[in-house]
């Protein structure tokens, strides 16, 4: 492959070049303000070479460097690829602004430092396992960063101000900060999934946050305040209650606390602040008692005379906002009937209340639960059958499989004959069925009768009852 050679320096108000081959920095080379230069192939800067970009460079491929003293110049660089690019070399890449517009990526091999505006446009900056460092000197910032655009890695960051770093996996971004700096100092951040050693718990704990954790390493400088915050969308958080989760460091040996009071909403997101710290280390949220589920004993629905009367019995009880009790005519659309709120007494407590406005059809009933944190739940659904008038029969499910079932009422006895009608009006099947003052009767079906809609006509010598239904 043929090498561009960039020996001169570049003293052109506005340049605009754009080479398909590679270009090799080996002399001096320096880009002005306001002149930009596109290196379509890969840029390089040797060890003998002194570049300083004041202008603009847009790299499409990668960038390396090998220039010790390189200079970080007052230009941007433009990482604006298609494919993922890398930043590579034996030395820091270094800028003054960046500007990250790669949805492939960009992987860096070696440090890349930014000392003014870093943008987040589009893609995810990975740093190798050595590791290498997207390095924030001080004074500098970011935006633009979301889960799509963030470093999956390290990142350092030097100076003395309050700084969140914009870490996270290949799914989502989550920051950490660090604030209240009591010198000028040096900090690595990176995150991970999956809490290690989440049983070595110091006193005070009783559980860690198994799910992620950060690692902080103090390179050097004096104490800081580290910041969490959890998001319940991106990571299931644990529902703790705000007053007893703290910030939790490793020591090496056990996770301990480190402070802080929570504020927020452990449905949704919150955040929580250590204590002034001087070591540091992994750290994650830990929780100094646990938030015992509440134990549903019980829950029933009874259809008296003229309404349904529902009762319900709980366990372990705490946390609890209020109760609702929902029904659905259909077994599929709910809707509130009533609320209570709770006892919170820690006690097996009972609970009734009473759905005067019944439907004389089969009804479905369930129990929600709302915590004080905005969590929620849900009980088994509970069906009521329909109420059955005197001397009258009814179905009990339907759409049917293989059988009916008939509710008698109480003063229907006697030997019936039933005939079984298709939506053709063909006769399908006969029988009888004795009743013997109410109750539950079941009716098999023939192996051969297919899907569709059907009647059933049910008589002695003085009454008849037909009634639809469906074979699925």
């Amino acid at each position: 492959m043929k090498t561009k050679f960039l020996q001169a320096v570049l003293i052109m108000a506005s340049l605009h070049g754009a080479a398909q081959k590679a270009a090799t920095v080996f002399g001096n080379v320096q880009i002005y303000p306001g002149a930009s230069v596109t290196a379509v192939g890969d840029f390089s800067i040797t060890s003998t070479g002194n570049f300083i970009n004041n202008g603009t460079l847009y790299a499409k491929a990668n960038v390396n460097n090998s220039q010790a003293s390189m200079t970080a110049g007052t230009g941007t660089l433009y990482l604006n690829g298609t494919t993922q690019q890398t930043v590579g070399g034996t030395a820091a890449f270094k800028t003054a602004n960046l500007t990250t517009a790669n949805a492939a990526g960009v992987l860096l091999n070696t440090d890349l430092s930014v000392s003014g505006m870093h943008t987040f446009s589009s893609g995810q900056i990975f740093t190798a396992a050595a590791p290498t460092y997207l390095i924030y000197e001080s004074g500098s910032s970011y935006s633009g960063d979301n889960d799509a655009a963030h470093v999956v890695g390290w990142v350092k960051k030097n100076g003395s101000s309050s700084f969140a770093f914009p870490v996270g996996n290949t799914t989502v971004e989550r920051t950490i900060q660090l604030s209240s700096l009591s010198a000028a100092s040096s900090f690595a951040v990176n995150y991970f999934r999956t809490t290690p050693n989440r049983f070595q718990l110091a006193s005070g704990f009783v559980q860690v946050d198994s799910s992620e954790y950060w690692q902080v390493n103090e390179i050097s400088g004096g104490t800081a305040t580290v910041t969490l915050n959890w998001n319940n969308n991106k990571v299931p958080f644990f529902n703790w209650s705000l007053a007893d989760i703290r910030v939790a460091g490793y020591n090496g040996a056990n996770w301990i606390p480190q402070g802080g009071t929570a504020t927020g909403n452990t449905a949704t997101t919150g955040t929580i602040s250590s204590s002034q710290l001087s070591s540091f280390n992994l750290f994650t949220f830990g929780a100094t008692s646990y938030v015992l589920p509440l134990r549903l004993l019980s829950f029933t629905a009874k259809r008296g005379q003229n309404d349904v009367g529902i009762s319900w019995k709980v366990a372990d009880e705490k946390d609890v906002a209020y109760y609702a009790v929902e029904r659905s005519d259909n077994g599929f659309n709910f809707y509130p009937l009533t609320q209570l709120f709770a006892h919170n007494s820690g006690n097996v407590e009972g609970y009734t209340c009473t759905d005067y406005a019944a439907i004389t059809t089969a009804a479905y009933y369930r129990l929600k639960w709302t915590n004080t944190n905005g969590t929620a739940a849900y009980s088994s659904v509970v069906k009521v059958d329909g109420a059955i008038e005197n001397n009258a029969l009814a179905l009990q499910f339907n759409p049917v499989k293989d059988r009916l079932v008939l509710l008698a009422s109480p003063q229907l006895k006697g030997l019936f004959q039933f005939r079984i009608f298709s939506a053709t009006a063909q006769l399908v099947q006969t029988g009888r069925v004795t009743i013997e003052g109410g109750g539950r009767y079941e009716l098999p079906l023939t192996g051969t009768m297919p899907p569709g809609n059907y009647t059933i006509n049910i008589s002695d010598a003085s009454q008849s009852f037909t009634l639809k239904f469906v074979v699925r």
